[in-house]
């Protein structure tokens, strides 16, 4: 981290560039710290106090200007809203990354879909002989499917039961003899 203080019409003495130093610490855990440039001007202006704190990371730029009666008072105002600067500027960019995935996500979902008539997955499941009851009772016991495929005991033929959208009652696929 690179600190470079200053002063206009006010110097800045050892106590107030090791307090200055101290606050910006503050900073630092929002940043990689070598890549962080600090200036700092203070300044008096009649019985005002002026510290202007300006610091770059990369491209970003935040910026906090206030005045009081007293120096260390003016530091901390700024290193308060630099710090709400930064913050909103994360978060900002965090939703822009997250927005930015998900409309990729949604791209690539989409090229997907524009696959028409392809088998596109194929799930294998084994399938057991049983009753058209048991078959029944083994579809009531899975909650989230929608449908079984058995081999009937009786015909010794693969069938299909479904739930129909009642929710209460059941069809049943069979094939032709």
């Amino acid at each position: 981290m690179n600190i470079t203080i200053s002063g206009k019409d006010l110097k800045a003495t050892e106590a107030i560039k090791d307090y200055i130093e101290k606050k910006i610490t503050r900073l630092e855990k929002y940043f990689d710290t070598d890549n962080l440039d600090v200036q700092v001007m203070i300044r008096l202006e009649r019985e005002l106090q002026i510290a202007e704190i300006s610091a770059s990371y990369k491209s970003d730029r935040f910026r906090a200007v206030t005045e009081n009666k007293d120096l260390y008072a003016s530091i901390d105002e700024d290193i308060d809203i630099l710090e709400r600067q930064i913050r909103k500027a994360k978060t900002r960019k965090e939703r822009l990354n997250k927005d930015e995935s998900l409309k990729i996500k949604e791209m690539s979902t989409e090229a997907t879909a524009t696959v028409e008539g392809e088998v596109i997955k194929t799930i294998y499941y084994e399938i057991k002989p049983m009753s058209v009851e048991d078959a029944k009772l083994a579809l009531e016991n899975k909650p989230g499917a929608v449908f079984l495929t058995f081999v009937d005991v009786d015909t010794n033929r693969v069938n299909v039961i479904y739930k129909l959208k009642d929710g209460k009652n059941y069809g049943l696929v069979e094939p032709e003899v």
